[in-house]
């Protein structure tokens, strides 16, 4: 039963490639650039992006309001429905109840194909608590859950046992690795995967390496710029080209580091911005906009990417 379980998500999600997690860009009146966000979709995806996900971290979810999250989902669900592209919607909460019904509202757009849910943070429950709470929500969840492992906010490292445990669970697609580094748990992870679990790269930096040692993709926010080029790095990874992903793997990491130089996705939507392809580079509060050095060191990374 969990192979064939496997089996379906494994033809109704495609995980290889670049997911781009959109930003939300904002009119100068403050409200969602509904016009510009619908473009972003649409550019990522015809500069070969696999899929978008809509409401994840770079989409500044926690200052978006329950109207503007639902905006931004629709949007994202009408563009994806269009081009016949997945869609993973951010979804979870730190208590196991919360997150049953957040993600019992994606039911309301049926070309979700994945829910993003953090191991819960603030709260740090054991492995074990980890495991139930997961459990809990691929019983209930409308759509496959892939698993967002990332520490450095949550304070909660899982170890590659316990990733694995998650892993083995009907339901459960796989899981956005962002262990801030590649060490020694990571290397066990990816050496060992259950059937129909897939790793995706969730440190834009570290794309490269854990696409060489076995990941499938990335959910990748710095992709909103050289898509193609990303694009271009998974498919030589994944063709065994060693000699081409190499150094554009080098040169991505180079831009990639810049433009998390200060808080994401403040650069981002500077670059956007620059670029003419979203209205304002605004970002909210607690957020602050980016500096100009910050938006010129990236502009000068993607001019060397060629």
């Amino acid at each position: 039963m969990a192979q064939d379980i496997a089996q379906d998500i494994a033809e109704t999600l495609p995980s290889h490639g670049i997911h781009v997690p959109l930003v939300t860009p904002f009119t100068r009146g403050g409200e969602v650039a509904v016009e510009a966000l619908e473009a972003l979709a649409h550019e990522v995806l015809d500069a070969g992006a696999t899929g978008i996900v809509a409401l994840g971290t770079t989409a500044e979810t926690a200052g978006l309001d329950a109207a503007e999250r639902d905006l931004v989902t629709g949007v994202c669900a009408r563009v994806c429905g269009e081009r016949g592209a997945p869609l993973t919607v951010g979804a979870g909460a730190g208590g196991t109840r919360a997150a049953e019904a957040s993600l019992a509202r994606l039911t309301r757009w049926p070309e979700v194909r994945a829910a993003l849910v953090t191991v819960p943070p603030f709260v740090r429950p054991a492995a074990a608590g980890v495991l139930a709470h997961f459990t809990r929500l691929a019983e209930v969840s409308p759509v496959p859950l892939i698993v967002y492992h990332i520490p450095y906010r949550t304070g909660q490292p899982l170890d590659a046992a316990a990733l694995r445990a998650l892993g083995a669970l009907p339901g459960v697609a796989g899981v956005k690795y962002a262990g801030g580094g590649i060490g020694e748990e990571a290397v066990a992870l990816l050496g060992d995967l259950p059937s129909g679990f897939e790793v995706l790269a969730g440190d834009d930096v570290y794309l490269s390496p854990l696409l060489a040692l076995g990941a499938a993709g990335g959910i990748l926010a710095s992709a909103h710029l050289a898509t193609d080029r990303f694009a271009e790095l998974a498919a030589a990874w994944r063709a065994g080209d060693v000699a081409r992903a190499r150094p554009l793997g080098h040169a991505l990491a180079r831009m990639s580091a810049a433009a998390f130089a200060e808080p994401n996705p403040a650069v981002l939507k500077g670059v956007l911005h620059a670029q003419g392809r979203i209205p304002t580079p605004d970002v909210r509060l607690p957020l602050l906009p980016a500096s100009q050095g910050a938006v010129a060191a990236v502009t000068a990374a993607l001019e060397r990417l060629g």
